[in-house]
């Protein structure tokens, strides 16, 4: 019988194409064959690059190979790769397992981020990355009332990237300073020394490796097993996940390009929002992401579709040229970042804005100040939690008012009807704007009780936003 070793196949389709009795199909990245149709003929074992296919040829299984890093990291997302970049610039043997077979593809992502967050993360804008410079927000009320906000001053600008040409070039410049990368690498689990971590096992296009190291950085994103594998409780409740779907479209026509727009209502996005990230010549990334119920009517795509339906203005001529999908977190970090031998960043440490799903700017900063944390950790010959819990404390005392104010946002916002959201736009100047972002809620508060009557339920509505959010 043939068979196919998942974890090495590559998906080339160079097998399906030699096949004479037509008994191998590719779906998109998964192999299937018709074993009633093959003949085991075994061309397709001599043709395939990585020894995927065999008819019964397995052998005996080989011992692990040992390989040794100070730091070992999992996943070449920007969290991972930023981080990777800090520490080998400062002399640490780095080593970074990714589980893709490239880097930056698939996509689960808006793709937007602000020039701010990149020089922050020390890097530099480069235009074979940059889709889009944009200048600003424009937010939709559900009866299309807006509000614009601009960047202004030294509050920098966004940019719309591309993430599978961004991830690359950040991974490029970790292995410029001196980082090792493992592509198309699983990590399996970590290795344990009572409490303390001591390295990951790992499985690469079949081989089994174990990676010893002084510190592990958990960075495998949203889906992350690490950590709990480690023993931290890192496991989410429905209820603090944005449920998202999102088009790539070509063709978009009428559209602002020099802004990004937020569409808000609870008929067309329930408990979240709309969003179309212009990436500059007709092109776009269309998306929604909803708070979803245990069994939802409609799915995020549902919403995603009827919105694109309702809008011909701007999609009559425009198709999809990629979908993307993923889960967003959006309740407040974990608890415990770091752990003997183990630390979190990014997505898998849940550091993503709640009140909007954004984490490329978090993801870069909290691999920067892990990567500092461990090289003052590995220096001083100390990897264990209360060491390494600086970097949880210097976390916090950036981005812990941050994360709380955008937590009371959201839930004020979650907590309007769409006929609040129409009377609240005609009253939320830019400016007024702005300094609800900046976390000033005196603002809304100032606002709700002494605009107009009707605004009274909408400042009882945020009163109960503040206590939901403790």
């Amino acid at each position: 019988m043939l068979s196919i070793n998942r974890d090495k196949c590559c998906y080339c389709g160079g097998c399906v194409g030699i096949c004479p009795e037509e008994a191998l199909t590719l779906m998109e990245t998964e192999l299937q064959i018709d074993q009633d149709k093959c003949t085991l003929c075994e061309i397709c074992v001599d043709l395939c690059p990585v020894k995927a296919l065999g008819v019964g040829k397995e052998g005996l299984a080989k011992k692990p190979e040992i390989i040794e890093a100070d730091v070992v990291i999992i996943g070449a997302g920007p969290a991972g790769s930023i981080c990777a970049k800090y520490l080998a610039e400062a002399g640490v043997s780095t080593l970074v397992v990714e589980r893709r077979q490239e880097i930056g593809a698939p996509k689960r992502c808006a793709e937007g981020t602000s020039s701010l967050a990149l020089e922050e993360a020390g890097v530099k804008i480069n235009p074979v990355w940059v889709a889009n410079q944009v200048k600003g927000a424009v937010l939709y009320a559900p009866n299309q009332d807006n509000v614009r906000s601009m960047a202004k001053g030294s509050g920098g600008y966004g940019v719309i990237i591309e993430r599978k040409v961004f991830d690359k070039h950040l991974a490029k410049d970790a292995i410029k300073a001196g980082a090792k990368y493992m592509i198309k690498t699983t990590a399996k689990d970590v290795i344990k020394d009572h409490h303390q971590i001591k390295g990951i096992t790992t499985e690469q296009m079949g081989e089994e490796k174990r990676i010893m190291a002084k510190i592990v950085v958990a960075a495998d994103g949203v889906d992350s097993m690490i950590g709990r594998r480690a023993g931290l409780d890192t496991v989410n409740k429905l209820d603090k996940y944005m449920s998202c779907a999102q088009y790539e479209m070509a063709g978009v026509e009428n559209l602002d390009e020099e802004v990004i727009h937020i569409f808000f209502g609870n008929r067309i996005a329930p408990k979240g929002y709309i969003w179309i990230f212009p990436k500059g010549h007709g092109i776009a990334n269309v998306g929604v992401g909803i708070r979803i119920k245990k069994t939802p009517e409609k799915t995020a795509k549902d919403y995603l579709d009827s919105f694109i339906r309702d809008h011909p203005h701007l999609f009559q001529r425009a198709g999809a040229v990629e979908v993307n999908c993923g889960a967003v977190p959006v309740n407040p970090s974990l608890k415990t970042l770091v752990g003997d031998g183990l630390m979190i960043i990014g997505d898998a440490a849940h550091l993503v804005n709640p009140s909007s799903g954004a984490g490329i700017r978090f993801a870069m900063d909290s691999g920067r100040i892990a990567a500092e944390v461990a090289v003052e950790a590995i220096e001083k010959g100390d990897v264990t939690r209360k060491t390494l819990s600086k970097y949880q404390t210097r976390w916090d005392a950036k981005y812990g008012k941050f994360f709380k104010n955008r937590l009371k946002l959201q839930r004020f916002v979650e907590n309007l009807t769409d006929e609040n959201l129409n009377r609240l736009t005609k009253i939320l100047t830019p400016e007024r704007l702005e300094r609800v972002l900046a976390g000033k809620f005196g603002e809304i508060v100032s606002l709700l009780t002494k605009e107009t009557p009707f605004l009274k339920e909408l400042a009882i509505k945020y009163l109960k936003s503040l206590k939901d959010s403790e």
